[in-house]
């Protein structure tokens, strides 16, 4: 008997975490969106993060995309408080000591104007006299709360993140809480 795989892309929403049981009753998971038996993340997105996910039966590939060994890339939209300096561009782009850990290399750069996100629910703590940028960061590893940590430990907070691609995948077109399966030459990209 010759199993089925499945891969389907979801956007998935602030405050929904990335997995399918549900710990407590206030706690939204994936069930809540999509009802495709035993599939399951590839990598996570923290509850209070949005944005891409892939989620597969196919553990070969589930296994390879999550191993940093293999340097997939992520992309993440993160906005940040206050307008990072060239300084801290760079610390991001050369490596950032988090705990005992120094990130990879990471292509980063700050955006000109604000991506187009939709809105979030709830909406990003405003402060008058702080602004916020966004930055554009493609990582090859995963770390738990990376971004997070990383812009952080260089003085800029990250108030919202999103994922906006892994390789070759991208987020466009899907609204938040919507999946869909991956085209075939999504698909054929990726097995490769």
């Amino acid at each position: 008997m010759t199993s089925i795989y499945r891969y389907i892309l979801f956007h998935k929403p602030y405050g929904v975490l990335s997995q399918f049981t549900q710990e407590t009753p206030k706690h939204r998971t994936l069930k809540e969106y999509i009802e495709v038996p035993d599939v399951y993340p590839v990598g996570r997105l923290d509850w209070d993060s949005e944005g891409l996910l892939l989620l597969t039966n196919n553990g070969q590939l589930q296994h390879r995309l999550a191993n940093p060994r293999f340097g997939h890339k992520r992309t993440y939209w993160a906005q940040v408080e206050r307008i990072p300096d060239v300084d801290a561009i760079n610390k991001l782009q050369t490596g950032v000591k988090i705990q005992d850990y120094c990130t990879r290399p990471a292509q980063v750069r700050l955006l000109s104007e604000e991506p187009p996100v939709c809105d979030r629910n709830p909406p990003i703590r405003f402060r008058k006299n702080i602004p916020t940028a966004w930055l554009e960061m493609t990582l090859t590893e995963g770390k738990n709360r990376q971004v997070r940590r990383m812009t952080a430990a260089v003085g800029f907070p990250t108030l919202r993140l999103i994922r906006v691609s892994i390789a070759h995948l991208k987020l466009e077109g899907l609204q938040p809480g919507e999946w869909r399966t991956l085209t075939d030459s999504e698909l054929k990209m990726l097995l490769v």
